[in-house]
């Protein structure tokens, strides 16, 4: 029976701006997607009985759920309607990524599905097509077509590759007593309305096109922080730790509730994590779109 293995990775924003809310409701960001190390695995199969079979492994809560609302069962089935497959797929999840921690476990998960079953299959579709289906999955889901570092504009659907930095030694931090929906942060940040401004005068706006073509990446930033940080102060006691035991940034993960630090070597994030006896925490490192790509067609 033909089988494909692929890795789902997990993100990290080392910018996140968030500009107002839009007339249609969502809201306009800007932000700067990093890939790393840390990964979940999926397994597809094709399988004699029609249809998805889907089990989950790792994640208790995932596993329980009806598995047609999971993003991995819906990537599938998207895909099979638009190449009009009639032949069955089981697929296996191994779940590493904490959901709901603001790193797009669901949506790398998405992603590598999509790949995966491309992979299994041998069908292609367009570039476009593709990056339709997975924009219509989740505003994350696009940016892990492309991995490495990227720009993420609109609701962070739309991506723009950008330059790889020098790879970073990380060390995540997730406290599993604290989850951050993203709908909810959205809702704390009372942004408003979204408005034309001067770009000339917008200092803010100059010092992220910057970091977008910096060589080194730094300048880590996240609106979230304040709103997220004011109803679970825990988490800016993290960041703090972090940054007492060596790391040279730290910043919230995405909409949280992980917090990160960037560190000058993985021996320094191993000694670090000592601190954090009662969070998971996870030492990786960043990748460059070049070792994503080949990981994720099966070539390193």
């Amino acid at each position: 029976m033909r089988e494909v293995r692929i890795p789902a990775f997990a993100k990290i924003n080392l910018c996140l701006d968030i500009l107002g809310k839009r007339p249609d409701g969502y809201h306009e960001l800007r932000t700067i997607f990093q890939t790393v190390s840390l990964h979940d695995e999926l397994r597809l199969r094709v399988s004699r009985p029609p249809g998805i079979s889907l089990t989950i492994q790792g994640n208790a809560v995932l596993s329980r759920e009806p598995s047609q609302k999971n993003l991995v069962y819906r990537a599938v089935h998207a895909l099979r309607e638009a190449l009009r497959i009639p032949s069955g797929v089981e697929i296996e999840l191994r779940k590493a990524i904490p959901a709901g921690r603001g790193m797009g476990g669901g949506s790398s998960d998405a992603a590598a599905a999509l790949l995966g079953y491309l992979r299994l299959t041998g069908r292609t579709l367009p570039l476009p097509e593709l990056l339709e289906i997975a924009s219509s999955l989740g505003a994350d889901v696009p940016f892990f077509l492309f991995g490495g570092r990227a720009l993420g504009v609109s609701r962070g659907n739309e991506i723009y590759p950008l330059p790889d930095i020098p790879r970073l030694s990380l060390l995540i931090v997730s406290p599993a007593e604290i989850q951050v929906p993203t709908r909810d942060a959205y809702k704390w940040l009372k942004a408003r309305p979204l408005t034309l401004t001067k770009i000339a005068t917008d200092p803010k706006l100059w010092r992220f096109c910057a970091l977008c073509w910096s060589a080194q990446g730094s300048g880590l930033s996240n609106d979230f922080e304040r709103p997220v940080f004011r109803r679970h102060p825990r988490l800016a006691q993290i960041k703090r730790a972090l940054l007492e035991r060596g790391a040279a940034e730290a910043s919230l993960a995405g909409s949280g509730s992980a917090v990160f630090g960037v560190f000058p070597s993985p021996a320094k994030a191993r000694r670090a994590a000592v601190g954090f006896p009662d969070d998971q925490t996870f030492v990786c490192e960043t990748f460059s779109r070049d070792r994503y790509v080949r990981k994720m067609q099966g070539t390193l």
